[in-house]
Formats: structure tokens, sequence, C-alpha cells
């Protein structure tokens, strides 16, 4: 079937190809990052999207069966970059739920049927994670990789690890040293893969773990969504939210934004169906930052950068990112999910405001705190960064963006036991993890006890705690 799947460099001055079982995560010619694209005119097609309707109800483990279990795979058709279906890796992710949230639309100050939740944390890794990663080990399977790793701020580690442990592949991780919450650390640990705390923020794990997959002679496979197929499965949620509303766009998606890579698919998704003519209408997005991590709002809100049909000025966020350095700035919020300031994204996160007409906000920490709770009370428990997406509907209902009578889709990206050290010292002042770094420590002693290993910022330190010489 991949005979008619390319991978494609986004850059419109350069579009160099690549055949779909190379393993890229950058456009050799020019840098620039790479989409997944097909040849459509050679694939069996839907007529409509009721077509995937049947699928939901399917039972069974075994092909067919297996794969129409998966709220990603079911929609199989709109991602067909696989050889057969025997290389897809599935662990019945995407089974999750469109709520309408009456309650907190009432508190919202929106009239009833209008906001509805999109809760990803129903997922088997408790995160939207899993969409990306059933799709982007299906690419790791294809191409025949024995190790893969991400650098991560907790939901991209356990995602992985859950996968790696199910597919029998080596995981490893690397996570920022106290940047993670311990929920998120604990199912890294859980699962068995190899974690590495190093000295330093996401931004810096990312950069370490880009140099070493850059190496083939290490044979890492990168699990990051610069990887273009991580993003596939990420499509699958706007497939879901459609569904769900038999088949209509809602008017907005409201999505926390990080590292970018949910509003890129996103906007990917409703590219395709546009081009295939399986939707009428296409919603508007609206992504919202932390202010501790603002980067799209500071460059799209404030500077008025654009996408400009490619030819957007890289300048911008390269002016931005060297005033960081020469601050020592690092990014800093209670939305650990989304604490991330240089987004690998934010090209296509560009290109995605631009098909969906979207807009950029910021809210500060204490707004996320309330509205996570606000949240929990009368909708979905939620992580904090999940929680971004309500507050910035607040923030956009005041500004007379959005109306009241206008159907909204918040994404709530992770379960509420995600970072459960956040709703214990809101509702009663207690700070469990300044506790839990003051506690005395012992050896581990289960069995299967698996003790992340601390690593300073180094190529070399690094390689040898990954036992490469």
């Amino acid at each position: 079937m991949n005979d008619a799947a390319y991978q494609q460099c986004i850059n419109p001055a350069c579009k160099a190809t690549y055949d779909v079982r190379d393993v890229r995560v950058s456009c050799a010619k020019c840098g620039s990052l790479l989409d997944i694209l097909y040849d459509w005119s050679k694939l069996p097609l839907p007529r409509s999207m009721s077509f995937f309707e049947h699928r939901w109800s399917t039972k069974g483990t075994q092909n067919q069966g297996r794969l129409d279990f998966s709220g990603v795979w079911r929609f199989r058709e709109l991602m067909p970059f696989y050889r057969t279906e025997d290389d897809i890796v599935t662990i019945g992710e995407g089974r999750t739920s469109l709520q309408q949230a009456d309650l907190l639309a009432k508190r919202m100050g929106m009239n009833p049927g209008k906001l509805l939740l999109q809760y990803e944390g129903l997922n088997p890794s408790g995160s939207f994670k899993d969409n990306g990663m059933t799709a982007a080990f299906t690419h790791a399977r294809m191409v025949g990789a024995k190790r893969v790793a991400c650098a991560s701020t907790g939901n991209t580690s356990a995602s992985l690890a859950l996968f790696a442990s199910l597919a029998e592949l080596q995981g490893i991780v690397f996570i920022g040293t106290g940047k993670i919450s311990l929920g998120k650390l604990s199912q890294a640990l859980d699962y068995g893969a190899l974690t590495l705390q190093i000295q330093g923020d996401f931004d810096a794990c990312l950069r370490r773990i880009r140099q070493i997959a850059l190496d083939p002679a290490l044979g890492i496979y990168l699990m990051n969504s610069v990887n273009p197929f991580r993003l596939e499965g990420q499509k699958s949620i706007m497939y879901r939210i459609l569904e769900a509303r038999d088949w209509q766009s809602p008017d907005w998606i409201i999505v926390p934004g990080g590292n970018l890579g949910n509003c890129s698919a996103f906007g990917k998704a409703f590219m395709e169906l546009r081009e295939l003519g399986l939707i009428k209408k296409i919603p508007r997005l609206a992504v919202i930052n932390a202010t501790g991590a603002n980067t799209l709002h500071e460059v799209y809100t404030r500077q008025g950068l654009r996408w400009n049909d490619g030819a957007y000025d890289v300048t911008v966020p390269q002016k931005l990112y060297a005033a960081m350095d020469e601050s020592g700035y690092y990014p800093h919020t209670v939305a650990s999910a989304i604490e991330i300031s240089r987004p690998v994204n934010l090209p296509k996160a560009l290109r995605a405001l631009h098909v969906m007409d979207g807009v950029v906000r910021e809210v500060d920490d204490d707004e996320i705190l309330e509205h996570r709770a606000m949240v929990a009370r009368w909708g979905f428990g939620c992580e904090p960064a999940s929680a971004a997406s309500v507050a910035g509907l607040r923030r956009l209902l005041a500004d007379g963006i959005i109306s009241p009578d206008e159907t909204v889709v918040c994404i709530l990206t992770g379960h509420e036991l995600k970072d459960p050290n956040v709703t214990v010292k809101y509702h009663t002042g207690v700070d469990m993890k300044a506790v839990q770094d003051l506690a005395p420590r012992s050896e581990p002693h289960g069995k299967l006890a698996n003790k992340p290993v601390q690593v300073a910022d180094d190529l070399t330190a690094i390689l040898r705690a990954m036992g490469d010489p």
C-alpha cells in the first residue's frame, strides 16, 4: 500500500521527496520538517466519512477486528503509509470520549450543548500521545528499528515506554531533571524504559536526542513529534470528534500548545479532508500557550508572524531564541506538559493556523489551575496543561472572539492522575513534590526495579549511560 505514500519537505521552495521507508526527521536538502503525503488517486477512498461508522462496534483481537477496535486505525484509509496491516502496532488506543459539558458551559457563560470536551486521558497511557505513538511504532516496525527514544516532559515518555514494552523494543527516554511530574515518571519506570535524567530542560533533552538519532551507527529511532509519522496518528483525534458529531464540524477546536504537534496534526487532517471532499466546513483553531512558555503567542499574536504560503520569516523565531539564550531564559509553568520554549513544530503550527483561520492566546498559571479545578468539578478531571484550553476559551469569550452560541471543542490532552501533586496542592496547600524531595532515600529492592539514571548534558556521558561506546 505504501507505494502511494511518500515523505515531502514542507518548504514550498524545496519540496524534496523521500521514500516512506526512509527514517528521517528533517529534509536532507534544506533542513525543514517533513510531511507524510499520499497519491490519493492510487488508493481506495471512502465516498463519505460515514463509511467508518460500522467499525466502532467491531470486537475481536485478530487482524481487522484488532484494527477496528483502535480509535486511530479504524480510520486507516486516511493514513495509509504502512505496507500491510501486519505492520500496524496497536494497543487499543484512541477509544476516547467527546463529552457534552453543559454544567461547565453554564459556568463559562455558554449556551447548553455548545461546549464539548474531547477527553484524551482515556488512552491506555493516559494521554493523547498514544494516538501518535501507534503510527510511529508502526513505521518503526516497517524499518526494522530495535531501539526507540524520545525527549519528554512526561506524557511522551510514558507512551513510548508502554508501546516499547509491548512491541519488545528497547525504549530510552530523556527527561529534564526536576521537569517532569512524578505521576508521569512512574509510568516510564514501570514500563521498563531506560530513563535518563539530563541536567537541563526539555529543549536541552530534545537537542541531545536529535543529535544522537542522526547517527545511523547508533540505531536510535526518534519518537518525538518532529517525526512526521507521529502526527499522522494524531490526526485521528479530529476524525473522532467529527464521528461523535455525526460528521459535522464544530465552530472551534481549542488545544494547548507545547511542542505544537497536535495543532499541526489537526491542520493537516482538515487540509486532507477538504482536498478529498469529505467535509464541508473547516473549524477555526485556537492554540493556547502558558504564559511561562509562550513562544507561539509571542511570534504569532504579538509579532504577527504568518505562514505566508511557507515563506514565513524564519528570523522572527531565530531572534527570539537568541534573546532567550542571551538572557538565560528557561520556560516555567505549572503545566509541565507544555513547558517548552522552542517548539519544533512551529512551522507546521503556522500552517495549521492559516488553514483553520486560527488565533493564539496565552494564559497564566493561576488561570490554568482554576480552570483545571472547574473541569474536574463539572467535566472530566485533567492534567494542568489540558486546562489551558478551557482557560483559553474563557479569554476568547471575554474578547468576543468566540460567542456563547458557537460550538466549541476543548481538547483535554491528559488524565487528572498524570500530575496529582498539582491537584493535592491546589486543594490542601501541601506541596507533595517538595515533601517527596526531602524524604529519605533507600536503594530500590524490587526484582523489576528500574531506577532513573542521572546524567550530565554531555554527549559522551549520555552515550555511556545508553551503553554505547
